[in-house]
């Protein structure tokens, strides 16, 4: 698979120099490439050689008459029809854009299948997103302490549209446009290896972004980028209980916050900093908490590589698969194939191997990040004995009222157990994501959870 990487020449004749000299950014001659070559985000703004990957003409951004926001938004591209099916039959025609893990999977499940549809590079982003991204492309660098602990110098999009090392992507990945807040009620299901289906959690949840608020600067938006809080509904159980987390921009002088909101005790408790790769109490031991969003999280444990780029058959979107109920989406062994879109894209491959003095169950990870949107579409794990061990697969969900194209719901496949998690699932929900204005600080502070509690 790794012939079909390339990496364009400037990313091997800069790289090692801005390594050298801790530059911010790129020159601003070359940062003028995103207004040319380059889209606003740093994607190749042409078509591919055979033109199946089309040129970007600036995505998709029609609202559609009487929406309301926070409903199921409808497919656009419901009248589209597979170009093709990739099943185990003709698995080897497709095999060089397709990952480890697809593979694993085609080998497990002989009915595995991807229909595969034409590529709708669908990604936009506002127009205050890309003059921030402009302005980031010069200014961002790592933090003092190494871009393994932060970043400084960006604010209001991805910070380095030009990457020139793996970190530089991850980041981008962490920091991608989700809108500056929203409000979601999610479930967690578990498949287990016997076919059983369980929901094993559903949460209601706001969610700010500082690093999006309108108006950001690197000095402005504080020292956490993401804040988040959920407030449990199912099961009857766990009713009621309630989770605060703050995501810092730099985990050397800002620690991963968490407080907890227990019914029985009627105050939220600072709790531990649940990060890298504690066990995801609500998937049952099947996913690791920085598996969330594919990745999440901080970036130190891992040394990360800048593979290339590739040409791949990702998911794409998935809007579709928000109308159906989890039912719908999820097979006993696998995802429905009936309810995925896949497209081809081109994305970057970064690869994680464990940093010097550093621990986590999986010593080595693989990542495919999409172009457009620089979020993950899939990643995989091994183990310590070099067995892959996890793969994760995104689904990517066209937002048109922010306008995005973000990450969605997303499955974890345990390769060596067998099973899946299907996290961060809106499937059903009369209002599913709901793109919002900033919450008041307050909302999103340890009080918020004992007082929502008190009504």
């Amino acid at each position: 698979m790794k012939s079909g990487y390339r990496i364009a020449a400037v990313i091997v004749a800069c790289a090692g120099l801005i390594a050298a000299q801790g530059m911010a950014g790129v020159p601003a001659l070359e940062a003028e490439l995103l207004k040319t070559t380059l889209t606003p985000t740093g994607a190749e703004r042409g078509a591919n050689a055979d033109g199946t990957i089309p040129a970007w003409t600036g995505g998709y951004s029609t609202v559609p008459a009487g929406y309301q926001q926070g409903a199921p938004r409808p497919d656009p591209f419901s009248a589209d029809r597979p170009l093709f099916s990739i099943t185990s039959v003709n698995l080897a025609t497709h095999a060089a854009k397709l990952p480890e893990g697809v593979h694993a999977l085609f080998q497990r499940f002989p009915d595995y299948r991807m229909d595969v549809y034409p590529t709708r590079r669908s990604a936009a982003a506002p127009a205050e997103v890309y003059d921030a991204i402009l302005r980031n492309a010069t200014r961002a660098k790592a933090a003092s302490e190494g871009i393994a602990y932060g970043i400084e110098g960006a604010a209001g999009g991805i910070p380095f549209p030009i990457p020139k090392t793996g970190a530089e992507v991850m980041w981008n990945h962490i920091l991608a446009f989700w809108g500056a807040a929203r409000e979601t009620h999610i479930s967690t299901y578990v498949v287990s290896s016997a076919g059983d289906i369980d929901r094993t959690a559903s949460y209601r949840e706001i969610a700010d972004f500082p690093y999006y608020y309108p108006g950001a600067t690197p000095d402005s938006y504080g020292n956490y980028y993401f804040k988040t809080r959920r407030t449990t509904d199912a099961p009857a159980a766990k009713f009621g209980e309630g989770y605060l987390a703050w995501q810092p921009i730099n985990s050397e002088r800002n620690k991963f916050a968490a407080w907890r909101y227990l019914p029985g005790e009627r105050r939220a408790r600072r709790g531990p900093s649940l990060s890298y790769d504690t066990p995801d109490p609500d998937a049952s031991g099947f996913q690791m908490l920085d598996e969330y969003y594919l990745f999440f999280g901080g970036l130190d444990r891992y040394d990360f590589k800048l593979v290339g780029k590739t040409e791949m058959y990702v998911p794409y979107n998935n809007n579709r698969l928000y109308g159906l109920p989890a039912t719908g989406v999820l097979g006993t062994k696998h995802a429905n194939p009936d309810a995925l879109r896949y497209e081809l894209h081109r994305v970057w491959v970064v690869e994680g191997t464990l940093a010097n003095g550093k621990s986590h169950v999986a010593p080595k990870r693989r990542f495919y990040i999409d172009e457009d949107t620089w979020f993950a579409v899939y990643a995989e794990s091994w183990d310590d004995a070099g067995k892959l061990w996890k793969f994760g697969h995104a689904t990517m969900y066209l937002v048109p009222d922010l306008p995005a194209v973000i990450l969605g719901s997303q499955f974890i496949y345990d390769l060596t157990l067998g099973g899946y998690v299907y996290g961060f699932a809106f499937n059903g929900d009369p209002i599913q994501y709901k793109v919002t204005p900033p919450h008041p600080a307050a909302a999103l502070g340890p009080d918020a959870m004992v007082n929502r509690a008190a009504r």
